[in-house]
Formats: C-alpha cells, sequence, structure tokens
C-alpha cells in the first residue's frame, strides 16, 4: 500500500510519525501548495519521503501511490477527495469528513460506483481500547446516560480573540469546535447506539458566527447523551456510558481512548489499556491497510455508515443552532 500525504499541517507531521510504525505502507510522497513548499520538503527530509510535489493534478495524474491522504483544510476535503476517486485513487479523508451531508453522501456514492475505497480517518473506532468497551457494554444492563467532553484551550484562540482568524475558527472553511472536536464525541456515541431520535445543539458563537464551544445533546430511547466540546477553554476530558448494572469511563481525550474502566455493581472496577501502540494513529493506517489488502468491502461499508450518521446529525443540530458554512 502506497500513500501521498497532502498538507503540511499538524496532522499531516502526526500522520507521517505514525506512519513510521506501520509495516507494508510506503508514503510516496508529499504534496502542498507552492507557498509551503519549503515546509513540505523539510518533513519529507525528516520522515525520509523520496519526493514533493505543489500541483494536486499532477500527483493525482502521477498515480505514484494508491491512497491519498487528505490532511487539508476542512472545506477542501470534498473537492480534493472528489478529484481523487475520479482519477482511480483511493482515500483517506481527516475528520471532519467534508463540510455537509450532500457532500459526504456524494463522496460515498462516487467511491462505490468506482470501486475505490474512501476511509473516514476518526482515530477512537479502529483504536482496541474502543472495541475492549463495545464488549462491556452489554453487560451495563439498560443504558441511561452517556456523557463525553473534549476540552482543550486552542493554541489560535488568542489570535481568535484579536481577530485574526485562523482556519479552525473560520465558519467559511468549515470549522468550529463541533467539526473539529466534538466529531470525536458523537463517533464514539453514534457508533455504539445508532443515529438519535433527536438531537439540539447549544454553543457559545464568536463575533463571525463560528461556535467556539457548545454542547450536544442526543435523545435516545431510555436514555439521553450529552457531547461537550471547547477550544475556548480547558477541562479534564472524558467518554462515559451509564447504566443500571455499571459504568464504563475513558479518561482523557476521546480521540485517544487511552485506558478505560469498567465497573460492575458489586464488583470491584477494572482498568484496562489494549492498546498496542502509544501514537493514536497507527491502529487506524493498520486498518487500513488491512481492509485493503483484504478487499474487505463490508468493514469499509460499516464505518461509512457511521460517518453518514455522524455528519447527518451534526449538519441538522450546526444549522438550528444558527452556524452556516460557506458549503451550505
Amino acid at each position: 500500500m502506497k500513500i501521498a500525504i497532502v498538507g503540511t499541517g499538524m496532522i499531516a507531521r502526526d500522520a507521517l510519525a505514525a506512519l513510521r510504525e506501520v509495516r507494508d505502507i510506503k508514503v510516496t510522497a508529499i504534496c502542498a501548495r507552492p507557498h509551503s513548499r519549503e515546509k513540505a520538503e523539510a518533513l519529507a527530509r525528516e520522515f525520509g519521503v523520496p519526493r514533493v510535489m505543489t500541483d494536486y493534478e499532477e500527483l493525482l495524474r502521477s498515480h505514484i501511490g494508491n491512497f491519498v491522504y487528505l490532511g487539508i483544510v476542512n472545506s477542501a476535503h470534498f473537492d480534493y477527495a472528489r478529484a481523487a476517486i475520479r482519477t482511480g485513487w483511493h482515500v483517506i479523508v481527516e475528520k471532519p469528513f467534508t463540510s455537509t451531508l450532500a457532500e459526504t453522501e456524494e463522496l460515498i456514492a462516487l467511491a462505490r460506483a468506482a470501486g475505490r475505497y474512501v476511509f473516514d480517518a476518526v482515530t477512537p473506532l479502529f483504536l482496541p481500547n474502543y472495541a475492549g468497551m463495545l464488549e462491556a457494554l452489554p453487560h451495563l444492563g439498560l443504558i441511561r446516560a452517556v456523557q463525553a467532553n473534549f476540552s482543550q484551550y486552542s493554541s489560535r484562540y488568542d489570535r481568535y480573540l484579536a481577530r485574526d482568524v485562523a482556519p479552525c475558527f473560520d465558519p467559511g472553511l468549515s470549522g468550529g469546535a463541533l467539526y473539529d472536536l466534538n466529531v470525536y464525541n458523537l463517533e464514539l456515541i453514534l457508533s455504539m447506539f445508532g443515529r438519535p431520535q433527536a438531537a439540539s445543539y447549544t454553543a457559545n458563537v464568536g463575533f463571525n458566527g463560528i461556535d467556539t464551544s457548545g454542547v450536544m445533546t442526543l435523545r435516545y430511547d431510555g436514555f439521553f447523551a450529552t457531547a461537550a466540546a471547547a477550544k475556548d477553554s480547558d477541562s479534564p476530558s472524558f467518554f462515559m456510558v451509564q447504566g443500571e448494572a455499571g459504568w464504563i469511563r475513558a479518561e482523557g481525550p476521546p480521540n485517544a481512548l487511552a485506558a478505560y474502566t469498567v465497573a460492575l455493581r458489586g464488583e470491584e472496577p477494572q482498568t484496562y489499556k489494549l492498546n498496542r501502540h502509544a501514537h493514536r494513529m497507527v491502529h487506524e493506517f493498520e486498518a487500513f491497510r488491512d481492509i485493503f489488502a483484504k478487499e474487505d468491502y463490508a468493514r469499509a461499508e460499516d464505518a461509512l455508515h457511521t460517518t453518514r450518521e455522524v455528519m447527518a446529525t451534526m449538519e441538522k443540530a450546526r444549522l438550528m443552532a444558527g452556524i452556516q458554512f460557506r458549503a451550505d
């Protein structure tokens, strides 16, 4: 399996670091915009990538890989992924998958018709700790509440307060706390319990109409779920499921699920650390490699079902909260 990395930001660096630990995947190129060429060349030297390109269409025509990995601004995910699929590439798209549900559905349909894979790079769903949590769920009895919080003060928030808007705070570029952080909470909740009966979003909205923090409230048959995320403040992050017979709690950012504790009534709580790799992205790249090698279309389709449910839920709640993207 051969991957070309598109982008030079923090997430692209993280992907390159993770891929060094993954067998049977070779990074063939880094593609960046012309003004980021020096940064791309520095990354290429650091990670031993043989080629740097500054023309995305030229990269696609070159076919020097099977997959493109899109670690680029949110609003560009759809156009870049569509172009790649149309020229015969498979695609790995960083979260959020797209800006709108319509874009998500078009990409999925296009990939199916072309016989290409399009993967949503949401790390927690590929972690062994997530699989362990799924196994523990039936032992909790009737679920009564789910709580999730992913909050971290953004390194770009001070700039934002000074009216210097980075892409992650730009509604024109599909930024905001919901699509940047809360998406992880929602991927966990909806992958476990499906699409909610109802959903709403209450947000702190900044001067330019973007959500700097907010809480999703999801209603299910017999229980509710709350998913909070903040880029304007800090708090301990966690993911927790409460049932009549016990609870599961993962401490720390929900995108990493570094460990989780299961506590059943009448028993001592047990803490588990099942992840095999310290870097959270290694497991997802291993999963993508294995799906590709085994032609496991069923697993790929299952993942896309969750992606579609999450995008539908986020879009509906976002629009109800009055947060508009340029892509709308």
